[in-house]
């Protein structure tokens, strides 16, 4: 939908896409609300946190702020100098998830290790490799467009990528991440108009590979069959699982209210950052989920639109990084509104915008100021300026 207060004069459309904004800005918010919520009793018995009962407030604060500053940064580079540094960012995204597997760079946290220690917070290099292999994808598809069809000039080298990057995820692990990662380049490959048989033959490899994976680690397997029946082992295996459908069950239509959660108080682990949208759902209701998701409905949507009016405009490396952005933050809310309800196994994916996490909240103020980047190019060239 393109905004306009003079109909047939595109020199007064709006500078910015108004639903996109909207929506951005009221996940943030309802995000700090929430993480506020979620979090009170944790940081109220918290060693690290001295008691102090704001502790992840302040910080879910700082990370956002971080984040709003970061993507106004992004926002002032044109489209033409993200795509041709593409590469360089790829490389910086594989040098850290490289750091992050080095004895006394990276820190380990629950048996993985993922984050980099930078004395105040902790960095998490696969959070921001997601943004740089939207980038990276979808500059190579527009490279290598006449070669798509290809299988050695035009698949295989991305598909030695894929396995390279994923490789690196899961000696962390983080399986999680490399899903996304894979969901990413598998759809910009595909819109970007890969072979179709090419195409089919990825998804036979990826979908033989996740379960090859998953059937060879005993701590995946026991997730999937924790998910399969939570109740089976509910103080085990389906202990989160089972908590988070009782928050939901507690919802009912209204919620219970704000602030009235039970499975907060350290029934539900993870409740301000993976769980977050089952203790939305016991405090808010059926309404505040289904409001959650058509928030998310609506930004995925305008990322897809504003992709499809740079691609109108042969504007394709912009295009295919707005839909990519859509297609990276609609498979991973996805992934963590299944695991919260029930639908999907268990894996430690944050709920982008929303949950407690300050490389996730950075990245996704960065995605956002990208997004917004190829509108507002979209809507110069409209006007008749040169970007």
């Amino acid at each position: 939908m393109i905004y306009q207060h003079d109909t047939g004069n595109p020199r007064n459309l709006p500078h910015f896409d108004q639903s996109l904004i909207w929506s951005a800005i009221f996940l943030l918010s309802l995000g700090l609300v929430m993480v506020y919520s979620a979090s009170i009793s944790i940081a109220e018995a918290g060693r690290s946190t001295n008691g102090y009962p704001a502790y992840f407030l302040v910080r879910h604060g700082a990370y956002l702020a971080a984040g709003l500053v970061a993507g106004l940064i992004a926002f002032q580079i044109p489209m033409r100098l993200w795509q041709k540094y593409a590469f360089h960012l790829f490389l910086l995204g594989v040098l850290l998830l490289v750091l992050v597997l080095v004895p006394g760079i990276g820190r380990e946290v629950n048996g993985s290790r993922r984050w980099i220690s930078l004395l105040v917070v902790n960095f998490q290099p696969s959070e921001f490799m997601k943004l740089f292999m939207v980038i990276y994808v979808a500059n190579y598809t527009v490279r290598k467009a006449a070669y798509l069809g290809n299988f050695r000039k035009g698949f295989l080298p991305m598909l030695i990528v894929m396995l390279m990057v994923g490789l690196l995820l899961l000696l962390e692990p983080d399986f999680g991440s490399f899903v996304v990662i894979t969901a990413i380049m598998m759809a910009i490959l595909f819109l970007g108009g890969i072979n179709l048989k090419l195409f089919t033959g990825l998804i036979g490899f990826v979908v033989m590979g996740l379960l090859t994976l998953i059937w060879v680690e005993p701590y995946r397997m026991q997730r999937f069959f924790g998910f399969l029946d939570p109740w089976d082992d509910p103080y085990g295996k389906g202990y989160q699982l089972s908590h988070a459908l009782i928050a939901f069950g507690r919802g009912e239509w209204l919620g219970v209210g704000l602030g009235g959660s039970v499975e907060k108080l350290f029934y539900l682990p993870e409740a301000h950052t993976d769980f977050l949208l089952a203790v939305i759902a016991e405090e808010l209701g059926f309404a505040g989920v289904a409001t959650v998701v058509a928030l998310f409905a609506c930004l995925i949507i305008r990322a897809f639109v504003i992709g499809r009016q740079a691609a109108l405009r042969e504007r394709f490396f912009p295009a295919l990084l707005a839909q990519g952005i859509g297609v990276w933050l609609g498979v991973q809310a996805f992934i963590n509104m299944g695991v919260n309800m029930g639908v999907l196994p268990t894996k430690g994916l944050t709920l982008p915008l929303m949950s407690f996490g300050g490389s996730s909240i950075v990245v996704s103020c960065l995605a956002l100021a990208l997004l917004l980047r190829v509108d507002w190019e979209n809507r110069q060239l409209m006007k008749g300026y040169v970007v």
